[in-house]
C-alpha cells in the first residue's frame, strides 16, 4: 500500500476517510488530517473557488468573525510596529480593521495580492486568517513565516482545528476542496519545537506563535 507522507511533519499516513473520489489520510505523528495529494485542485480551478467567495472587507460580520485575530494585534502592537497579511484572499476585514486603526501592515495572497517583494521583509506581527488549511506544503510555509518575523515578533493563525472527538462525515470545514490540511492541536505543538517559537496559546480557533 502506497505511503504518503506528511506534508508537515513527514511522517508516516493511514487512511482515515473518503468523501466520493477525495481521499483523507491521518498522519500518525501529529494525528492532522491532510487529502491525498492525488485530489489538489489545479491552481485555475483552486482560484476560480476562491472568487466564489462574496469577500466584503467592510462587512461587520466579517470583521467580526476575524475579530479573534484582529483584538489580539490591537493588543499586542502598536500603530508603530509592521505586519503582514498573508493570504489576504480578494478583500481583507483584517487589513480594513488595522488600517482604520492607523496600523502599518500590507497584504499578501498567492492569487489576489501577489507581491514577492514582500516576503522579503521581516514585520512584527503576521496574520494567517482562514489560510493554513490551505497550505499544500505547510512545513515550507510555516518556515517561510517564521523566517518573516522579527525578533519578538507574532504569529496569528486562524484555522479551524481537527478534532477526532467530532462527527468527521459532517464536519462543514473539510468539504471544500481547497482545505487540505486539517491541523489536529499536536501539530501546533509540533510547530513551536521545531521552528523554536518561544510560547504558543489556543485559544478556540486562534492560535498564536511567539518568538
Amino acid at each position: 500500500m502506497e505511503n504518503i507522507a506528511c506534508p508537515l511533519c513527514g511522517s508516516a499516513s493511514q487512511h482515515y476517510y473518503t468523501q466520493g473520489q477525495r481521499e483523507f489520510l491521518q498522519c500518525t505523528l501529529c494525528l492532522s488530517v491532510f487529502t491525498h495529494p492525488k485530489d489538489y485542485l489545479s491552481a485555475e480551478a483552486e482560484k476560480a473557488h476562491y472568487l466564489c467567495h462574496n469577500n466584503d472587507p467592510k462587512d461587520e460580520r466579517y470583521q467580526n468573525f476575524v475579530s479573534p485575530v484582529t483584538n489580539a494585534i490591537l493588543n499586542d502592537f502598536s500603530p508603530q510596529h509592521n505586519g503582514l497579511d498573508f493570504g489576504s484572499g480578494t478583500g481583507s476585514p483584517i487589513m480594513k480593521v488595522l488600517r482604520d486603526n492607523d496600523y502599518d501592515v500590507v497584504e499578501f495572497d498567492l492569487f489576489f495580492h501577489n507581491n514577492p517583494k514582500l516576503l522579503l521583509q521581516k514585520y512584527d506581527y503576521i496574520a494567517c486568517s482562514e489560510t493554513a488549511e490551505h497550505f499544500k506544503e505547510p512545513y515550507r510555509e510555516f518556515e517561510q513565516l517564521k523566517n518573516l518575523l522579527k525578533p519578538n515578533g507574532k504569529l496569528y493563525i486562524m484555522t479551524d482545528r481537527f478534532d477526532p472527538n467530532r462527527d468527521f462525515a459532517t464536519w462543514f470545514y473539510k468539504t471544500d476542496p481547497t482545505h487540505v490540511f486539517l491541523y489536529h492541536e499536536k501539530a501546533f505543538e509540533w510547530i513551536q519545537q521545531e521552528f523554536e517559537f518561544k510560547t504558543i496559546s489556543l485559544n478556540k480557533r486562534l492560535v498564536v506563535l511567539g518568538l
